[in-house]
């Protein structure tokens, strides 16, 4: 190949990588970076946060009660999530910067295992409390659309903003500092989140309780004498899950705790038992 062939086939490769990156930017990295306009949390007031008991990586108890006070930013993500590693690291620096004034960050992993999660907590230099989560907590916080979503508490344990997807932490800032300026159990009315938040639907105690359960876990199987409970168990077992983990239904319930796929089978299963 001639120099100036060399020269030429040089010039067009950096012209589709540029190429490469201004798309990537456009359609990957923008979406989940670029702020909307100022909006009233859609839904109006701001619900009370759900309570809940969780085990962080170190053994310590984390509970949402105890931080009555505080400012907490509770974030849902995992180890294999683009968007979550590029949030954290923002987190990480806001908790440094914010603690003293009463903010509190608690990450609530839905890995499989803790193995990559205490990995990434040692990698990312993560200085605020880490639990592996559980099908009820995101239950209760309404379901995970997608990942990360976090959550805005306000110092009155109200919910004032639900971000899904990486959002910029400047964001994050300027609604921290609103909230930290409120007090005791006074909620701050006049609040307006920075960017575009989802609208906050949380769920039911009362039926995520009956489908907290060991036999099929996320099933509310509460209507089930122990008979017919052995045979809808037995039903199931005989029934593939189709989300390729190539396990029967009950199985991937056991294994795959946040799995639609085997959660709406085995309740399509339980409606045709219960005619039956």
């Amino acid at each position: 190949m001639t120099k100036q062939a060399k020269v030429a086939v040089g010039a067009a490769a950096a012209i589709v990588l540029v190429a490469g990156l201004y798309l990537a930017n456009r359609y990957w990295i923008a979406p989940v970076t670029l702020q909307a306009p100022r909006v009233l949390a859609q839904g109006g007031d701001h619900p009370l946060a759900p309570t809940f008991t969780l085990t962080d990586l170190n053994g310590n108890k984390i509970s949402l009660a105890d931080y009555k006070g505080k400012v907490v930013i509770l974030d849902f993500w995992a180890t294999w999530c683009g968007p979550c590693r590029i949030e954290i690291p923002g987190f990480v620096d806001l908790q440094e910067r914010y603690r003293k004034d009463g903010l509190a960050v608690i990450g609530v992993a839905v890995d499989d295992g803790p193995d990559a999660v205490r990995q990434f907590y040692k990698e990312f230099k993560m200085n605020y409390p880490v639990a592996m989560g559980t099908d009820t907590v995101t239950a209760l916080y309404g379901g995970l659309p997608g990942l990360p979503t976090t959550f805005l508490i306000g110092r009155d344990g109200r919910i004032y903003a639900k971000h899904s997807g990486a959002v910029d932490p400047e964001v994050f800032e300027e609604e921290v500092k609103e909230l930290l300026s409120g007090s005791g159990n006074n909620e701050v009315a006049s609040f307006k989140p920075v960017a575009r938040t989802d609208k906050v639907t949380l769920g039911d105690p009362e039926k995520i309780a009956k489908e907290d359960n060991p036999e099929v876990p996320g099933i509310d199987i509460s209507g089930l004498t122990p008979a017919r409970l052995a045979a809808y168990k037995k039903q199931i077992s005989s029934e593939k899950c189709d989300c390729g983990c190539n396990m029967n239904v009950l199985e991937c319930r056991h294994e795959h705790h946040s799995c639609e796929v085997s959660k709406k089978l085995a309740n399509e299963a339980l409606k045709s038992f219960a005619k039956s």
